[in-house]
C-alpha cells in the first residue's frame, strides 16, 4: 500500500517535473498554504413555479451582504442558479466567504435577525442543506460579476490516499493552472474546498472556478486538456489516489461579488 502512494506521488512530481521547472524560470513564487478563508453555503430545492419569488428573495439579501463586505466581516458573497439539474438535485443557493468562521456567523445571524432566514419562498423548497467550508488554496480578481458561470468539481480520496493529498494536488497541479488562467482573465476566482464542518464522510473536496463567461469555459478545459496531454503521467498518478465513483460535477450561473 505505501509502496503503491509512494509511487503515486513520485508520478504526479514527475509529470509536474517540467512544469515545475518553467515555473522556476519564471521566477514564480512557490505555492503556499494561505490563510483559512471559510464559506457559507445555503443550498435549496426550489420548485419552478417558485424560482422568480428566489430571485426577488436573492435581491433582498444582497444589500445585507453587501453592507457585511464594506464593513470587512465577510470578503465574498453571492448566488447560484443550477443549469443542469438533477432529478430533485438543488436549483439555488446563497454563498458568503469570510477570513473568520466569527465573521461567517456574524452574517448569518443577521439573517436570523431579519427574518430572511424564514423568508416564504424557501419554505416551498423540497430539499434543503448548509455547509461550512474552508479553503487554504484561492485566489480571486476583484470586483463583482453577473451572470458568470460557476464550475464545480466534487473528488473523493481513496481510502489509502495520504492525508495530504488535497494539499499535494493542490500545490503542483490545481494551483498552477488556475492561477495562469486568472492572469489571463479566462477565470475570475477559484478555490480548492473541504469541509470545514463535516456533514459527510471525510476525505472529500471540491474545486471551484467562476468564469466570466461561456468562453471561459472553453479556455478552462483546453488548458487542462493541454496539461493532460504534455504531462501524460499525471492522469494516472491522479487517478491512482482519487475514487471516481465520488466525481460528480456542477455548472451554474453565478452573480457574484469579491472584495
Amino acid at each position: 500500500m505505501f509502496r503503491k502512494i509512494a509511487l503515486a506521488f513520485s508520478l504526479l512530481a514527475l509529470a509536474l517535473g517540467i512544469s515545475a521547472t518553467a515555473v522556476r524560470a519564471q521566477s514564480t513564487p512557490e505555492v503556499k498554504e494561505k490563510p483559512a478563508m471559510y464559506t457559507y453555503a445555503s443550498i435549496w430545492t426550489i420548485p419552478r413555479a417558485q424560482w422568480g419569488e428566489m430571485a426577488k428573495s436573492d435581491a433582498a439579501d444582497t444589500d445585507t451582504m453587501a453592507k457585511a463586505l464594506a464593513s470587512g466581516a465577510i470578503v465574498a458573497y453571492g448566488h447560484d442558479t443550477a443549469l443542469v439539474h438533477t432529478v430533485d438535485g438543488p436549483t439555488h443557493d446563497e454563498f458568503w466567504s469570510s477570513m473568520s468562521m466569527a465573521g461567517l456567523l456574524s452574517l448569518l445571524d443577521q439573517f436570523y435577525k431579519n427574518g430572511s432566514a424564514a423568508n416564504p419562498v424557501l419554505s416551498s423548497a423540497t430539499k434543503h442543506y448548509d455547509e461550512i467550508l474552508v479553503s487554504r488554496y484561492y485566489n480571486w480578481t476583484p470586483g463583482s460579476c453577473k451572470g458568470c458561470y460557476t464550475h464545480g468539481a466534487f473528488y473523493k480520496l481513496k481510502a489509502d490516499a495520504p492525508n495530504d493529498g488535497v494539499e499535494t494536488l493542490s500545490k503542483n497541479l490545481f494551483v498552477p493552472l488556475f492561477e495562469k488562467l486568472l492572469a489571463a482573465g479566462a477565470i475570475k476566482e477559484y478555490e480548492i474546498d473541504t469541509q470545514a464542518i463535516h456533514t459527510s464522510a471525510p476525505g472529500s473536496f471540491a474545486v471551484f472556478y467562476i468564469t466570466p463567461n461561456a468562453e471561459g469555459l472553453d479556455k478552462v478545459d483546453d488548458a487542462i486538456t493541454d496539461v493532460v496531454k504534455n504531462n501524460p503521467l499525471i492522469s494516472p498518478a491522479v487517478g491512482s489516489i482519487l475514487d471516481s465513483t465520488g466525481h460528480r460535477d456542477e455548472l451554474t450561473r453565478t452573480d457574484a461579488t469579491y472584495k
